[in-house]
């Protein structure tokens, strides 16, 4: 069984893999969604995020599917008190910003939706100019102290707002953040130029989401593939400038006996600050390759060899 590790400077240990619940009511219906649920936690694995805005997109849905199912699946089996459980406010349709009634208003549905009295870990979704920042984190900070809200935690924040930040939960002696939530994958490496050492700075756990690059680093997609996805349309941009690393992950993951997709979430978990990688799986039978990343220990040659095949590309996504 996988150790649970920390999570930054909480009191919560978590499962080295992150499983992602964007596609629950989505790519993966109510049944599959609830098997995954049950294959993962039978595997070790205890966390999961979500967001009140899955899957609104999607036709038919209006927001907040993804974290019904989830309450439903806990209820059902019993394991609230087993599970880190992260969501997130702000792009809810009917929740919209980060104003302090709506981050009270919001946190209140996701917390029916969960069927729990408690969220582990509540993020802020998007940041909100609009609003000014001591709002925002105050409101946050007062969830805690009403036991709503374990622990706070910040997504899509630049590093002068996350500084900012964090100047007013020092000055005001509020919560602190515990976690934070990048855009960050091997193709994807905007993360390192400024926000890693704030996250170093302020202890802060890092949970990458797009941590497949919407599924570029599975492998599937390559010169000539047709796939059959909502995503493959993002994933085959990334053909262009970053093809170089197809073969490079090629020969590591044949080395190892693994997946393409196992190797690439091994790297992101092996890198300074990531807790845990963030990846959703559409069936059961695409878990296994994400589980095993949690305990795929690769050579720091390796690592080396994976990193330099897409350094001097530049980023698609900012």
């Amino acid at each position: 069984m996988t150790n649970l590790i920390p999570l930054g400077a909480s009191d919560l240990s978590v499962f080295p893999f992150n499983l992602g619940g964007n596609v629950f009511g989505w790519t993966a219906d109510h049944r599959s969604s609830l098997d995954i649920l049950d294959h993962y936690r039978a595997a070790g694995g205890n966390f999961i995020d979500t967001a009140d805005v899955y899957s609104s997109w999607a036709t038919g849905n209006e927001g907040g599917e993804s974290e019904r199912i989830i309450g439903e699946w806990q209820h059902q089996r019993g394991v609230r008190d087993e599970l880190v459980i992260a969501t997130k406010v702000s792009q809810h349709p009917e929740f919209s910003g980060l104003s302090a009634a709506n981050i009270v208003a919001a946190a209140d549905a996701s917390l029916e939706r969960l069927r729990t009295d408690h969220i582990d870990l509540y993020y802020a979704h998007f940041d909100d100019t609009s609003v000014p920042l001591e709002e925002t984190i105050t409101a946050l900070s007062q969830l805690v102290d009403d036991g709503k809200v374990r622990y706070i935690g910040i997504s899509n924040y630049s590093p002068a707002r996350i500084a900012e930040l964090f100047d007013i939960v020092n000055a005001e002696r509020l919560h602190r953040p515990v976690a934070l939530q990048p855009l960050y994958n091997l193709v994807e490496r905007g993360y390192e130029d400024e926000t890693r050492a704030i996250a170093e700075r302020e202890k802060l756990a890092v949970l990458p989401y797009s941590a497949l690059a919407s599924g570029f680093l599975t492998g599937k997609y390559r010169e000539g593939s047709e796939i059959d996805s909502p995503r493959a349309g993002g994933a085959r941009a990334y053909l262009d400038s970053h093809a170089a690393v197809l073969p490079v992950l090629d020969e590591v993951a044949a080395a190892h006996s693994v997946s393409v997709t196992t190797v690439a979430l091994a790297w992101l978990r092996s890198q300074p600050t990531i807790v845990a990688p963030i990846a959703s799986a559409r069936s059961v039978e695409q878990l296994p390759d994400l589980l095993a990343s949690a305990t795929l220990e690769l050579s720091t040659d390796e690592l080396a060899a994976l990193s330099n095949a897409t350094t001097s590309a530049p980023a698609l996504r900012h």
